[in-house]
C-alpha cells in the first residue's frame, strides 16, 4: 500500500512538472486517486484554487494566470473581448471577469473562480483568429489582435465604443497589426461597416 502511495505521489509530481494547473478529472484520468489528491493538498504539495481545479504549490504565479485558470474551466472556450485586448496590451482596463467566448452549442460553466463572463458567438466567428499561448504551463487559446478588434466593434452593446477605438489606435501605434490585416478581419467578422470610418480616420495621416 505504501509503495502504491509513493508511486502515485511521484506520478503526481511528474504531472505537475509539466502542467502546474490541472483539473481533478485530468488527475483522475492519469491514474491519481482522490485520496492522493487530498493528501497532496493537506501536505502543501497542491493548492486547491477552486472546486475541481488545482495548482502546484511552488509554481510561479504569472500575471495572466487567471487566463490559464479560465481556459481550464472552459475547455472549449477562447479568451476574448476586453480580456484578449488586455492580454495583447491594447487597453489599460483590467476587466473584473475573464471574457471567454464559446459556441452557442457549448456548455457554460457555473459561476466559480476565476470570475468568468461568457460570450456566445456564432460558429463562424468561433473559428476565426485563434492563437495559442503557453501560460503557467497551460495551452491558452486567445483571439488575435485583429479578430478581437472585429468582435469588439461588432458587439457594441457589450463593449463601449471608446474601448474599441482605444484598442484600434493602440494596435496601430504599437504596430501589432497592419491596417490591411485589421480590415480583412473586420470584413470576415462582419464589423467592417462599423469599424471603417475609425480605421480610415486613424490612418489618414499615416
Amino acid at each position: 500500500m505504501e509503495r502504491t502511495q509513493t508511486t502515485q505521489r511521484q506520478q503526481l509530481a511528474a504531472l505537475l512538472d509539466t502542467q502546474p494547473i490541472m483539473r481533478a478529472y485530468e488527475l483522475r484520468k492519469a491514474g491519481i486517486a482522490p485520496e492522493t489528491i487530498s493528501r497532496a493538498v493537506n501536505n502543501g504539495q497542491l493548492i486547491r484554487i477552486s472546486r475541481g481545479l488545482y495548482q502546484r504549490a511552488d509554481s510561479e504565479v504569472e500575471t495572466e494566470q487567471a487566463l490559464a485558470e479560465a481556459a481550464k474551466r472552459v475547455p472549449k472556450g477562447v479568451i476574448a473581448m476586453v480580456s484578449a485586448l488586455a492580454f495583447h496590451g491594447l487597453t489599460d482596463q483590467m476587466p473584473r471577469k475573464i471574457w471567454v467566448a464559446i459556441s452557442a452549442r457549448d456548455w457554460a460553466p457555473v459561476p466559480s473562480y476565476p470570475p468568468i463572463r461568457i460570450v456566445e458567438l456564432r460558429d463562424k466567428y468561433m473559428d476565426q483568429g485563434i492563437e495559442h499561448h503557453r501560460i503557467s504551463g497551460v495551452d491558452v487559446p486567445i483571439f488575435s489582435v485583429e479578430k478581437t478588434l472585429a468582435d469588439i466593434f461588432r458587439n457594441r452593446k457589450l463593449v463601449d465604443r471608446s474601448v474599441a477605438v482605444e484598442g484600434l489606435r493602440a494596435a496601430l501605434d504599437q504596430r501589432k497589426a497592419t491596417p490591411g490585416s485589421i480590415a480583412e478581419a473586420a470584413m470576415a467578422g462582419d464589423s467592417w461597416k462599423i469599424m471603417r470610418p475609425y480605421l480610415e480616420a486613424l490612418t489618414s495621416n499615416g
